[in-house]
């Protein structure tokens, strides 16, 4: 994601300008104290813009989150809300990694579908639908029923660690383009309309809980 050359220093300079790191600071503060998340490590990484999954407009923004730590890559922002909601998103999957305490050899597609699912309904209740990503429309409910019996049901136990779940999860070859994360998405928001949870809940409830209306395909909403 990162390579060091002019832009790349160009871009720097700017988000370093802009006080960047300093705004980061602060909202890793506000939802640290926010959702009693832990204290990890921010590393910044300017960002050029080509083929990022979370692109808007002219600005650009991606981030890779673990448990102790996150990164995220980005490019100055005209509306710098953008960066919170990078951070609404890639800080909640480290408090829900830090929560459920699984192993990466554990973890598996329908782990990663919900993660990033719940991630941005994060970002959406924080930030507002403005900051949303596009990923999240690119299909109808009807369309994410469909794709959840054609490709996911048979699949969510594949492990992280396979190339099928890569695949899967950003819609490679010939499976649907952002699959996993607009599938996700959707599938939040079905058990959402049906049972209210916090975003503390977001944290500890394992991932299987949110697909008990699609097991039989027989949730009211499938029409």
């Amino acid at each position: 994601m990162y390579k060091p050359n002019r832009r790349s220093f160009e871009c720097f300079e700017q988000l370093k300008r802009r006080d960047y790191w300093g705004k980061a600071e602060r909202i890793l503060r506000k939802y640290e104290k926010k959702w009693r998340g832990p204290n990890i490590p921010v590393y910044i990484f300017p960002i050029e813009g080509k083929n990022s999954i979370f692109s808007k407009t002219h600005n650009y923004k991606s981030g890779v989150a673990f448990k102790d730590k996150l990164f995220l890559f980005i490019s100055p922002f005209d509306d710098d809300r953008e960066l919170e909601a990078l951070f609404v998103h890639e800080y909640h999957h480290v408090c829900r990694l830090h929560h459920l305490k699984k192993n990466n050899e554990a973890f598996t597609l329908l782990d990663s579908i919900i993660l990033e699912g719940l991630a941005e309904h994060a970002v959406e209740e924080c930030c507002g639908e403005k900051y949303k990503a596009k990923w999240c429309n690119y299909y109808s409910r009807k369309d994410i029923l469909y794709f959840w019996e054609r490709y996911l049901k048979p699949k969510i136990k594949i492990k992280q660690n396979s190339q099928l779940h890569d695949e899967i999860l950003f819609g490679k070859k010939y499976y649907p383009k952002m699959l996993g994360y607009s599938s996700g998405y959707e599938i939040v928001s079905m058990y959402k309309e049906e049972t209210d949870f916090t975003l503390k809940d977001s944290f500890l409830f394992p991932s299987e809980r949110f697909i008990t209306g699609l097991k039989n395909n027989n949730h009211p909403n499938n029409v």
